[in-house]
């Protein structure tokens, strides 16, 4: 069906949450979609709770997964997919009632290959980090301007429980064909890969739940190296400009892990740092400069791996008076 949407829903021990889940799906404004939920080797009740759920709804499908992992499970939704829409669900989130209609709307208001998103809203049990408030507000405002993958090294810039896609686009994205972890980071540079123009619902439209045990926090597929390898993979592959040089900027814990993987790569760079300390010195046999040492630099691309607020002022004000573009003349890594 042309505008049959399917729900692709990995799910493990969920059965504190997905009543709540599979509740704000049924309840959707928009009612032509299809759930494909698969269990990933769950050991709670959370298959029987989907066995109660599919015999009273024929829109519901659930599966055993075959493999093991997220990619997996949704490589086994997918397969089992029929609608010309696809977008992607978390078994302990909840869904705005509007969400599909509005998404689909705003996705099918444009021609050729969009991405459909929205924004996002994360609750908890308790406080929320006040890291969790940022990242959500950081990818609203990216929404808002729907232009996501200026950012996409930051982190991802898509939030993988929060989009919807043709399935012809999705194709050409390789759909949940590879194997990299983490799988919605790679998803997210696969659509920037793939020039995918973003259209945006200006309004909550996914509600995010945090907890300890989520995955995200625990399964080690999503430890912080692993995205910066992803991240360093795909700037040599799409963003380096072999004709001109590479800086580095930052020796901290990111900027010296970075530092090896692209010596790992066989990548020349020049390392920079504010840091008094390091100047001067080597590190992996390669020495550090100044800040000062890029007015020798003609050109450069340069990957900045610095939080520090600021040191970020101090860098945006360098950058701006070389009138450096985001994304092509320098990319945020942190």
């Amino acid at each position: 069906m042309s505008d049959l949407i399917s729900i692709l829903m990995p799910t493990r021990n969920a059965d504190k949450y997905i009543t709540d889940c599979l509740d704000s799906i049924i309840k959707q404004t928009e009612q032509n979609w299809e759930l494909l939920v698969v269990n990933d080797h769950s050991e709670d009740g959370t298959e029987n709770i989907l066995k109660q759920y599919q015999n009273s709804d024929k829109r519901i499908k659930y599966f055993n997964n075959t493999g093991r992992g997220i990619i997996e499970a949704l490589r086994l939704a997918y397969t089992n997919s029929k609608g010309n829409l696809i977008t992607r669900m978390d078994s302990d989130d909840l869904m705005e009632s509007t969400k599909l209609e509005k998404m689909k709307t705003a996705l099918l208001s444009k021609e050729g290959d969009f991405l459909a998103t929205a924004f996002v809203k994360y609750f908890a049990d308790k406080p929320l980090g006040d890291g969790y408030i940022k990242y959500q507000d950081w990818l609203n405002e990216l929404a808002e301007k729907e232009n996501n993958f200026t950012e996409i090294y930051k982190e991802c810039v898509i939030a993988s429980p929060c989009w919807m896609i043709r399935r012809s686009t999705f194709e050409k994205c390789e759909a949940f064909r590879p194997n990299t972890y983490p799988e919605d980071y790679d998803l997210c540079f696969r659509f920037y890969e793939n020039n995918l123009k973003i259209v945006s619902v200006k309004e909550v439209m996914h509600y995010w739940r945090d907890y300890d045990t989520r995955a995200s926090r625990t399964d080690e597929h999503y430890a912080d190296n692993r995205f910066l390898q992803l991240k360093i993979d795909y700037f040599c592959k799409l963003d380096k400009d072999e004709k001109r040089p590479l800086v580095l900027w930052g020796a901290g814990k990111k900027g010296k892990f970075l530092a090896q993987l692209l010596i790992e790569k066989k990548k020349k760079f020049i390392w920079v740092c504010n840091n008094e300390k390091k100047i001067g010195k080597s590190i992996y046999d390669v020495k550090l400069f100044g800040v000062k040492h890029l007015e020798n630099i003609e050109k450069p691309q340069i990957i900045i791996a610095v939080a520090a607020k600021d040191a970020i002022q101090e860098i945006n004000q360098h950058l701006t008076k070389k009138n450096s573009q985001n994304a092509k003349d320098h990319f945020y890594f942190c």
